[in-house]
């Protein structure tokens, strides 16, 4: 299976009909799977409903979302990425090799059947974000072959099924569907630990959006208005009291954690990343005596049983059905052209930049305690050796003496509202 990265979501597999090969359909036309027609029917989705994409860098993943009957946008499939790359952050310009973020709009005009990496779709950009920042670029793509300049690289089995899924969409009334570019995912944690990055203004734009869209399960309506993304409320006011709650306790959970002391950090990557599955598809290809790009070495017997993929490299399917939730997308497959594939052994180091700390428990105020349960307490006070104070009315350098205190009957705000001293008898 050949993977190619750029910013185009690549997932191409030519998969052929009931009892006639693949090569008997043009792979532009192949049909969507039955496994997935089925995950389609298990969630009340019509195969030609509106469809969502999403994906997300530091992960390596494109979620797949189609709209149910009840008019949610659902999650149907996650496809792991081969390749991406640049760094986390937005692309700028031209030959920064920087795969986009942000909210993208992807019309059947933008769709490649003929594309030289399998089948591809121009994700838009630049969109009218990156131009009002003077973003520079074009043909930022999801496409197959594992080779990416800026964008998302798939497998042609994977950005086949995909380029099925979209085009049923297209084809059934939708216009254009979003497609959504995130950092990472975007949840609480993540934001706190990356809150002194250059990019966390922006990146709180693009999280406003994400919940939006989790709150309510509705496409967020996006517009940019003075350099930033804006986010129009949704016309339901059901739905729009979602988003807003949603806002309110994600950004509730990140002070939280920053409060607690959460370590802050920037990731940096030698340039782009891949998902794990086929980090793991490049060593076992060595193992095998191949490399990523060139032919197998003479297998054994137990490597011979291995499907020979044309043009990419060939190795044993792991026996192992834990091995990876991606297995049915890299087994058996091959990389292909895999871009700069030295710099993944050093992809994705975090760098500390605040340390973590542990935030100390609250302290009980002994007030609070006597302001819950008792109005008054008394505080033994030990003999103190010294002489005592010609101004003092106790004499309470010669003899034990107690302290009565009447508290505020507000625990969150202790206070004394009396004290008196008096001896002990």
């Amino acid at each position: 299976m050949g993977v190619r990265g750029r910013t185009i979501l690549c997932l191409a597999a030519l998969v052929g009909t009931a009892g006639r090969p693949a090569e008997a359909a043009p792979k532009h036309l192949a049909p969507v799977p039955p496994a997935t027609l089925g995950l389609m029917a298990a969630r009340a989705m019509a195969p030609s409903a509106p469809v969502l994409l999403r994906a997300y860098k530091q992960e390596s993943e494109i979620e797949v979302w189609k709209r149910a009957a009840d008019g949610r946008y659902v999650h149907l499939k996650t496809f792991p990425i081969c390749r991406w790359s640049g760094q986390l952050g937005p692309k700028t310009r031209t030959g920064d090799r920087q795969s986009p973020e942000g909210f993208y709009t992807v019309a059947a005009r933008q769709l490649n059947p003929n594309s030289a990496y399998y089948l591809s779709f121009d994700i838009g950009y630049p969109n009218a974000y990156d131009r009002a920042h003077g973003g520079t670029g074009s043909a930022l793509m999801v496409h197959g072959t594992c080779s990416s300049a800026g964008c998302f690289a798939m497998t042609d089995r994977q950005v086949g099924e995909i380029y099925a899924l979209v085009r049923d969409a297209l084809a059934g009334g939708q216009a254009a569907f979003q497609f959504q570019a995130f950092p990472f995912r975007m949840t609480a944690r993540a934001m706190a630990r990356h809150r002194t990055d250059r990019h966390i203004a922006f990146w709180r734009q693009l999280k406003e959006g994400s919940d939006r869209f989790e709150a309510t399960g509705r496409e967020p309506l996006v517009t940019v208005e003075a350099g930033r993304y804006v986010f129009a409320p949704y016309p339901d006011p059901a739905l729009e009291a979602q988003a807003v709650a949603r806002r309110g306790e994600e950004e509730s959970r990140i002070q939280a954690l920053v409060e607690g002391g959460i370590e802050a950090v920037r990731t940096t990557y030698a340039d782009g990343g891949q998902h794990p599955s086929f980090t793991a598809l490049i060593k076992r290809a060595s193992a095998f005596g191949a490399s990523a790009t060139g032919a197998m070495a003479p297998m054994t017997n137990a490597a011979a049983t291995t499907a020979t993929v044309t043009g990419a490299t060939a190795y044993a399917a792991d026996p192992s059905p834990a091995a990876s939730p991606f297995a049915a997308f890299i087994v058996p497959a091959g990389l292909g052209d895999v871009s700069r594939p030295e710099a993944l052994a050093l992809a994705g180091r975090e760098v500390v930049v605040v340390p973590a700390r542990r935030r100390p428990p609250a302290p009980i105020h002994p007030i609070q305690v006597a302001a819950a349960f008792v109005p008054v307490a008394f505080v033994p006070l030990p003999v103190i050796e010294t002489e005592p104070s010609p101004f003092s009315r106790l004499r309470l350098a010669e003899e034990p003496s107690r302290l009565t205190l009447s508290a505020s009957p507000e625990p969150a705000k202790p206070r004394f509202l009396t004290a008196k001293f008096a001896a002990l008898p």
